[in-house]
């Protein structure tokens, strides 16, 4: 029996409904539930075969505990090696590289800094900013909003250099990127799941978040060309990025589908935000994901920094459903075949050497 693991935050109806499709689905051959973690051994076997993280970068415990879990085998969706390294200003840069339209971009300096980094500390820092070579750069009005939040917090317009400096000054410990404001034509937010399923949805970021106004099903909202452009944008950005469920935002000026937000690994799905239509869609597709990924026996990237850049294929294993009932780890196949190889060969060894 594959065992599926949900690690959850605040949301409902999305956990629940993707447990109670696995578990219907995947009747005497695949199970999910929560997951439930107190203190976590670091050389016990691993209780699931497979993780759906909606949580761990608001919860650094749970961070720490999928990244263990992978190391034994686990598969996690979403990566959480390389959602702990990856930046909204990283992606921006990727993107642009991707051939993927991106607004214009800032990475701007903390304006202030945790206990113990004082003013030597920051001697390669340039003070005070140039804000009128930023600004002339960017332009006016701008978004700023933080390198690596999420959930449209700490997001601000700013319209003028005076409102700039004093949002900043607001922002405290908080890494910021300073970008064109996109006066849009059209916006869309994108599902990526399995790095290949794209669902397009119509999307009104000036409603308010979580409102359940802001998602309207709509098949035909962009134009066909449109709809092609932005269904190859999303996956390239996502496979680049190795995001298994992922959404990515574009503002679309003048015909050209700009890419402001791409680096949601855990994106809204509850039924009373995004409807109904969207909800099911999603969560008919992560279902789909999941069994398809444990039914996988390719062999796959290592758990390493330097794979997601360079990756070289490795067999990594799940030993979930492979734990005996004694609790004693069954050792993969290939170690297995190495140990009686190596005792055949030390047999061999001794009988040469007694005749």
């Amino acid at each position: 029996m594959k065992r599926v693991g949900i690690l959850v935050g605040r949301e409902n109806t999305f956990p629940a409904a993707l447990i109670g499709n696995i578990n219907e689905r995947g009747q005497g051959v695949v199970t999910a539930d929560f997951i439930t973690l107190g203190g976590v051994r670091y050389d016990s076997p691993p209780p699931y075969d497979l993780v759906i993280d909606r949580i761990s970068h608001e919860v650094p415990f749970y961070r720490a505990t999928l990244k263990r879990l992978a190391l034994e085998g686990t598969i996690i969706i979403n990566n959480p090696f390389w959602w702990s390294a990856d930046d909204k200003f990283f992606n921006f840069s990727l993107a642009r590289k991707l051939g993927v339209a991106i607004p214009r971009t800032v990475l701007l300096p903390q304006k202030d800094y945790i206990k113990g980094i004082v003013s030597e500390s920051l001697r390669n820092l340039e003070f005070p900013l140039d804000w009128q070579a930023i600004i002339d750069y960017v332009g006016l009005p701008a978004i700023m909003k933080p390198f690596d939040g999420g959930g449209w917090k700490n997001v601000s317009r700013v319209n003028t250099l005076e409102e700039l400096i004093t949002e900043y000054d607001q922002t405290g410990t908080l890494c910021m990127t300073l970008q064109e404001f996109v006066d849009f034509d059209q916006f869309v937010r994108c599902y990526c799941i399995g790095q290949e399923e794209v669902m397009i949805m119509a999307y009104d970021p000036r409603k308010p978040y979580l409102s359940g106004e802001q998602y309207v099903p709509n098949p035909d909202y962009l134009a066909p060309a449109m709809a092609k452009r932005v269904t190859k944008d999303v996956r390239t950005l996502c496979g680049a990025l190795g995001y298994d469920i992922n959404t990515v935002e574009f503002a679309i000026k003048d015909g050209v589908p700009y890419a402001i937000d791409f680096m949601n690994p855990a994106p809204d799905a509850e039924l009373q935000s995004v409807g109904e239509f969207y909800h099911n869609w999603v969560t008919e597709a992560v279902t789909n994901m999941v069994f398809k990924r444990l039914s996988e026996t390719a062999d796959r990237p290592r758990y390493r920094w330097d794979a997601f850049l360079n990756p070289a294929p490795v067999r990594v294993e799940a030993v979930a459903s492979a734990t005996e009932q004694t609790g004693r780890t069954v050792a993969p196949k290939a170690q297995r075949a190495k140990k009686v190889a190596t005792k055949t060969a030390k047999k061999d060894q001794a009988k040469e050497a007694s005749g």
